[in-house]
This record gives C-alpha cells, structure tokens and sequence, in this order.
C-alpha cells in the first residue's frame, strides 16, 4: 500500500509538473518580442519578408510568423499555425508538425499552399530535422530522424524525402537511389542522406554518409542517382547564383558535442571558405542575399538566429531571438 501511494504521489506530481511546465510556455515573458495574430501569406510581397518559426514563450509559440526582412526585430504576425521545422518559397510552404499522443508523438510532412493551407500530408518515420522548398515551389523535401536526434555522434539514421506538390510523386526514401561514389557504383548497408538543397526541379545537392565519412552528393530526380563530388560537408545550402554552398564542416580535435564549423564551398573549383563564426553550427544554413549567412544557435528561449558574411570577412551578429527555421519571401 505504501509503495502505491508513493507511485501515485510522484505519478499525479509529475502531471501537475507537466502541465505547469507546458502553461509556463504559454505566458508571455518580459522582454520578449511581441506576437500578434494576422494574415500570413507566403505570396511574394510587395515588400521582402522573413518567415519562421516563433520561438518567443506565449500562446504564438511554434507557430509560423513574419517580419519585414529589413527590420527584423518589429513586432511579428502570427499565422497560428504550429511547425517544428519549417521552409518555403514561391507559394509553397513545407511544415514538419507533431501530433502529440498521450503516449507517443507521431510526426507529418505538410505542404501548404500560399495561404498556408494544408494541401498533402505525409506520415514521417522520426523526428523532423531539415526542409526544403525548390525555387519554383514545385518541390518540397524533408528529413527525420528514424533514430537518435542528433548529428554529433554516428549512431543515429535518417530518413529523406523529395514530392512533386503537382503530381504528388514521392521519393520516400533516397537512400533508393543509385548512389556514384568516386566515379563508381556504390552500396552500402549504412548510407544515410539528409539535408537537401535544390538546384531547380530535377538536380539536388545533398550530404551523404557511409563508412564513417559525409560527402557532398548532387542528385538527379529523373536518374534517380547521387554523385559524390566534395568530402566533409553536411546540410549544404545553395547561393542564389548557385555557385556556392554553405555547409557545417566537421573540424579535427574539436568537441564531439561541438564539431562543425560554417564554410562555404566554390562549385567550380572546390575551394573552401571558412566563416567568420567560430562557434559549431548545427543548422542548415538560409542565403538572406549573395553575400550573407542565415542560421539559427541556441539562446534563451531555445534558439536565435544569427547572420554572417559568406566570404571569409566580418564578424557573425544576431539578427534576432527567439527564432528557427527562417525563410525570405519575395
């Protein structure tokens, strides 16, 4: 009897913990930025706006907001949807969201339409960690994670996906494709893709993993292949020219909890550039123009969003807190 009487005592406390936690999260902090709701497009606007998800504690927490991209640190709209992971471009928005169960969460891959509207929905195998939207609107990809929730380590799997928003063709799964490693076909039981950028609506640059190593791959939607081309390069960014990527770079002798640096790849002759961050960078990093970085490190209310020069010079500032999963419109 004792011992079910304390089973209950620290059951019912651990409820009560729960949800004060989760009501903390709904009030408004002090100091924090101010969320109003309105009307969300991801139509491209007269003016240019930054979208993302809305870190700030408060009812609009996870929820997809914009600013003016030239003053980022106004007040935010709140379109009252919630995502954990978030991309968009020409119209089209890609929404990694949870379903939160009494005992498992579940996880979906949504595409919205300009209004942001649900069109498709997709189960996912894991945790959402990257997406993407091709330049056209006409793509959208996805990763999880179908195990652990972190890159520092090696012992963790995922799992990506590209669809076609006009036909609803899915490519569940990449590690599908033909994989040309070093100029030769390749198999392996430990590939693991994630990260994609596109090119336009056939070709994709990805990262690649196997053997221990990570590797820039450019991908073929129509050939179902993937090339390597660079080692060492993880969530690869393309620049608005499409000449350069962004990307973290695992350093040698840094900590394992903190291995990347920010770097910046010339595609035509492999040159490597590295930032002026000097902090390990666990993002995907967001083109705000040709010559400046976009990406998210943690902060008070669970990550800020940070900006740096691309080639090497200046210094890296924050843009502004309580944000994650950015993207320009317009």
């Amino acid at each position: 009897m004792v011992a079910v009487v304390l089973l209950g005592t620290v059951g019912t406390g651990a409820v009560l913990w729960a949800a004060d936690s989760s009501a903390e999260r709904d009030r408004v902090q002090a100091g924090g930025p101010a969320v109003t709701p309105g009307e969300v497009t991801l139509k491209a606007p007269a003016a240019r706006q930054l979208v993302f998800r809305n870190m700030a504690w408060g009812p609009h927490r996870d929820e997809i907001v914009t600013v003016p991209a030239d003053h980022p640190d106004g007040p935010r709209t709140s379109s009252g949807v919630p995502c954990l992971r978030f991309h968009a471009a020409a119209g089209t928005g890609v929404c990694l969201r949870a379903d939160r169960g009494p005992l498992q969460d579940t996880y979906r891959a949504v595409v919205l339409d300009e209004h942001l509207r649900e069109l498709r929905s997709f189960p996912a195998a894991g945790i959402p960690t990257r997406s993407r939207v091709s330049p056209s609107g006409h793509l959208a990809a996805w990763t999880v994670f179908v195990s652990g929730d972190s890159y520092a380590g090696t012992d963790f799997s995922t799992r990506t996906s590209i669809v076609d928003v006009r036909d609803w063709n899915l490519r569940e799964n990449l590690e599908e494709f033909d994989v040309i490693k070093d100029g030769r076909p390749y198999r392996s039981p430990d590939v693991n893709i994630w990260g994609v950028t596109f090119v336009d609506d056939d070709a994709f640059y990805a990262t690649l993993a196997t053997g221990g190593q990570t590797h820039l791959v450019r991908g073929d939607l129509g050939a179902r292949t993937l090339t390597t081309l660079h080692q060492n390069v993880e969530c690869p960014s393309l620049s608005p020219d499409g000449t350069r990527l962004a990307y973290k770079k695992r350093i040698p002798g840094a900590s394992e909890d903190a291995p990347w640096r920010l770097y910046v790849l010339d595609l035509a002759t492999m040159t490597e550039t590295a930032t002026a961050e000097q902090r390990s960078i666990d993002d995907q990093a967001v083109w705000s123009d040709g010559h400046t970085l976009l990406y998210a490190m943690p902060g008070d209310f669970g990550a800020d969003l940070w900006t740096v020069p691309a080639d090497g010079t200046g210094s890296a500032r924050r843009l502004l807190d309580a944000a994650v999963a950015p993207a320009y419109l317009g």
